[in-house]
């Protein structure tokens, strides 16, 4: 990461910035909604298996 500027963002570095901040919020978004599936199977197939 590197430091903050001294300047203020120009309109395509802020572009170029909330592009990769709504890129990494949809993959964290991915990754939750792949933990709440596995857990959710792992439970179903616990409960399958009693």
């Amino acid at each position: 990461m590197t430091a903050p500027l001294d300047r203020p963002m120009t309109q395509e570095e802020r572009a170029v910035f909330d592009r990769r901040r709504r890129l990494r919020n949809w993959a964290i978004l991915a990754v939750l909604v792949g933990l709440v599936a596995l857990f959710y199977f792992i439970s179903v197939a616990r409960l399958l298996r009693t």
